[in-house]
């Protein structure tokens, strides 16, 4: 009976495109931040004084920057008024480093400034991170019991998920033109580091576009594999 629940489930292949493009997404971002952080800016800011100029110009000299553990780790964190930087993005002069930095100063900017979008996220934070580890084992508890109760409440709860990274996508797609608008009006990078600075932020955005796939087919699969339990039925 169980195993009849599963020997054919096509669905399965629905989630192959959101997993290629999520592994093609994070290669992307890593050979292209590395590549950047190879090159010294003219002007040898490292990312921690980009980030610096850029809190203070917009009146956030209240927010503090420090520098963290990882690869890649950067973020805002709102409820400390910090923005915690990775150490090749700290003290590196790079305009990889810079770009990444300046966006994280975005976000910044956009809670000062009351940004709808990432007010929003902010309120979805405790609920998506309650659904993570929830939602699915739910549905297939639902799905082998025959709960449609279960499956139901499964669905709901990665919906939210994948509302969450919806929400997301104009969040980090903002923070990332306020950082490009604000490095090219201050002069702290010239055309080529612009633009270096844009590819690396643009590969990071791919990153959360990948995520938003991946949660919208898996819950078309979730749907796909209520509807064909409810028609045998």
């Amino acid at each position: 009976m169980i195993f009849g629940l599963f020997r054919f489930d096509w669905t399965i292949l629905l989630v192959i495109p959101g997993l290629i493009v999520s592994i093609w997404a994070q290669i992307k971002v890593k050979t292209t931040f590395e590549r950047y952080s190879k090159v010294h800016t003219l002007r040898g800011l490292t990312g921690a004084a980009a980030a610096r100029r850029i809190l203070d110009a917009n009146g956030l000299t209240h927010v503090r920057i420090e520098q963290i553990n990882g690869h890649l780790s950067d973020h805002y964190d709102p409820r400390a008024n910090v923005i915690r930087l990775s150490g090749s993005v700290y003290s590196y002069t790079s305009p990889a480093a810079i770009g990444v930095a300046a966006h994280e100063a975005g976000h910044a900017i956009q809670y000062a400034k009351g940004y709808a979008p990432i007010k929003l996220r902010a309120a979805l934070v405790s609920i998506t991170n309650f659904s993570s580890g929830l939602a699915i084992p739910l549905f297939f508890i639902g799905l082998i019991l025959a709960s449609d109760s279960l499956m139901l409440i499964g669905i709901l709860l990665y919906a939210a998920i994948a509302f969450f990274q919806l929400v997301t996508l104009p969040v980090e797609f903002n923070a990332s033109a306020r950082a490009m608008a604000v490095l090219r009006s201050s002069g702290m990078l010239n055309k080529d580091e612009l633009s270096a600075s844009r590819k690396v932020l643009s590969a990071a955005a791919m990153t959360y576009v990948a995520a938003l796939l991946t949660s919208l087919l898996t819950l078309l699969r979730l749907l796909l594999l209520a509807n064909s339990r409810n028609r045998r039925n």
